[in-house]
């Protein structure tokens, strides 16, 4: 268990990964009151989870996610802020009219840190050592086949979802999910006067396990991101890492032609695989 200030804290990743706030304070005086407590915490996880799977997300939101109050939320959402677990980004209001920025919550860095695993640092320094002994390709090949492990589980469900490249996507972000990556995906459609062909789905992963590793070895990323290149069928973009200091990671996949499968599916290290400049965009509002 990863210890925070005011008895908070996360558990370590893994599938089917959940946040949890500690059952902190004292006991009561009075067994009446140790009930509203648990009731309480219980709480804030689900508040708190919601945060980490939607986020960015709004109090109202996350009121009609979880069936509370919009004073409910914002009690949980203020106790989950000043423990230090998630924090306030300001995004525009869509359309072009003038207003203040609407507020979204999202998990911290700290939040997101503190899901990590101690086991990550000794990761690190081993993959330091292998770097100054045989080079930065020798890194690559491990981050390869890391992830060349999660294709072969992840490929035949993939391929259950046929050539639409939405289902495929919507497939790969179940498995990811299974995995402890709390992913989900929002497809954008094209509007007049553009054509169809530029719909895409967004794939947005709100947990990274290895994102300290990845923060050091960008090649992870990279290496992840020709997965999903392969599994779905198309070439993908990066627009946002965790890594990178997004507060999630979300890829672009185009879906205005079918996927492309077997010898003809794209392959590791193709040029048209690219993470755009700006890390900090995030989900589509």
């Amino acid at each position: 268990m990863y210890s925070m200030s005011n008895s908070t804290s996360l558990p370590p990743a893994g599938p089917g990964a959940r946040v949890s706030v500690l059952r902190g304070g004292k006991p009561a005086a009075h067994g009446a009151t140790a009930p509203v407590a648990d009731s309480d915490d219980r709480t804030r996880d689900r508040v708190l989870n919601a945060v980490l799977e939607h986020g960015p997300v709004s109090a109202a939101e996350l009121g009609d996610l979880l069936g509370f109050t919009p004073a409910a939320v914002r009690r949980h959402l203020d106790h989950l802020s000043r423990a230090g677990v998630i924090e306030v980004k300001r995004v525009a209001r869509a359309g072009t009219g003038a207003g203040r920025p609407a507020r979204r919550y999202v998990l911290s860095s700290q939040g997101q840190s503190t899901l990590g695993n101690d086991y990550l640092n000794i990761a690190s320094s081993a993959l330091r050592q292998l770097e100054e002994m045989a080079g930065a390709e020798a890194v690559r090949a491990f981050a390869v086949e890391r992830f060349a492990d999660m294709e072969r589980r992840y490929e035949p469900e993939v391929e259950q979802a046929g050539t639409d490249i939405t289902a495929r996507a919507q497939a790969l972000s179940a498995a990811l999910s299974r995995d402890g990556f709390v992913s989900s995906t929002a497809s954008i459609e094209a509007k007049a006067p553009l054509p169809a062909a530029l719909s895409s789905v967004q794939l947005c992963q709100g947990h990274c396990p290895i994102q300290q590793l990845a923060t050091q070895f960008p090649v992870f990323c990279d290496a992840e991101t020709e997965m999903f290149s392969r599994l779905v069928g198309v070439d993908v973009r990066r627009l946002s890492t965790l890594a990178r200091g997004g507060h999630v990671c979300t890829t672009h996949i185009p879906t205005g032609r079918p996927a492309a499968t077997g010898a003809d599916a794209p392959g590791v290290g193709q040029d048209t695989l690219h993470e755009v400049s700006n890390h900090l965009q995030e989900r589509p509002l």
